[in-house]
């Protein structure tokens, strides 16, 4: 079921189109990439959705409804430029930002107590936020974005200032809140974090939808016919180009580049024949390759 529909919207601002007829559709409880160079009407889109502007024609509908200023309580926005007040307590502003978000005092504090410790910073509740770094101030966003529990997330570029350590927390975070039935729309030049953690995805380009679709579908679209094998000794193709074998600790691996030869199964029996396959894979280009064929092209 969709939880978000974009049908057909335009975003005109002088002398520049941002988003030319631009549609999607976010499936309930999945993380959804939208992807494009710096430019492309990501952020456009995402501030229409946020009702920070509207659009010149156009719908977003939620839930099947047009969206209103009142759906905004629904969703949790950590926008690439972090908002927190410098001056402010953590614990103060996160508090105040709850509320903002109508809950009670005692249930954010109940939250925020559990969120804190999850996250290991108790300490810094009376910390001013222009004492944290931005990785302590990007953790400290993220509570405060998801706090209200909202049925849709979106994370715009969110482990921006993060170390490998703590960007690998946040994933996880990310993965659980759609165990447990959040819709999240993931916006990252990232394209490692978008295999790991999206469905599906679309690729926006000069204010234009130039990709879209699953994850998986889309890479396995664009195949190289490469094939990795790993194999005991060499071998020999009749009606393939082998590109690459070497042997390294009694495993031979080899780069085969398919052209008029069969199957992948017929293949395999070919080689199944002169020699023990250990490991036989089809290589797929990985979403940063596919990223840069498309908007480069």
């Amino acid at each position: 079921m969709k939880l978000l529909e974009i049908n057909n919207v335009v975003k005109q601002y002088s002398g520049h189109r941002a988003l030319d007829g631009v549609s999607l559709n976010v499936p309930r409880g999945s993380v959804y990439g939208f992807l494009g160079p710096n430019g492309a009407g990501k952020t456009t889109l995402i501030r229409i959705i946020n009702c920070i502007t509207a659009p010149d024609s156009g719908e977003v509908l939620l839930n099947g409804k047009k969206l209103t200023l009142e759906d905004v309580r629904n969703i949790g926005y950590l926008p690439e430029e972090r908002g927190l007040y410098k001056k402010m307590k953590v614990g103060e502003q996160a508090l105040y930002l709850a509320r903002l978000k109508g809950m009670s005092k005692a249930d954010a504090l109940k939250a925020l107590k559990y969120w804190f410790e999850k996250f290991e910073i108790q300490g810094w509740w009376n910390k001013k936020v222009e004492e944290l770094s931005k990785g302590m101030a990007q953790k400290v966003q993220f509570i405060t974005t998801i706090l209200h529990k909202p049925e849709l997330l979106i994370f715009d570029e969110p482990f921006s200032g993060f170390d490998p350590v703590n960007a690998d927390l946040l994933k996880r975070e990310i993965l659980e809140l759609r165990n447990q039935g959040a819709t999240i729309i993931f916006s990252t030049h990232n394209m490692a974090s978008v295999e790991e953690l999206c469905e599906n995805i679309s690729l926006v380009n000069k204010s234009k939808i130039v990709l879209q679709g699953n994850v998986a579908e889309i890479r396995a679209t664009h195949a190289s016919d490469t094939l990795q094998l790993r194999t005991a000794t060499e071998f020999q193709l009749q009606n393939c180009d082998i590109i690459s074998q070497n042997i390294e600790n009694d495993v031979c691996e080899t780069i085969v580049k398919k052209k008029d030869c069969g199957s992948n199964n017929e293949i395999l029996q070919e080689v199944m024949s002169q020699t023990q396959v250990f490991s036989f894979v089809e290589q797929l280009p990985t979403m940063n390759d596919i990223f840069i064929r498309t908007v480069t092209k």
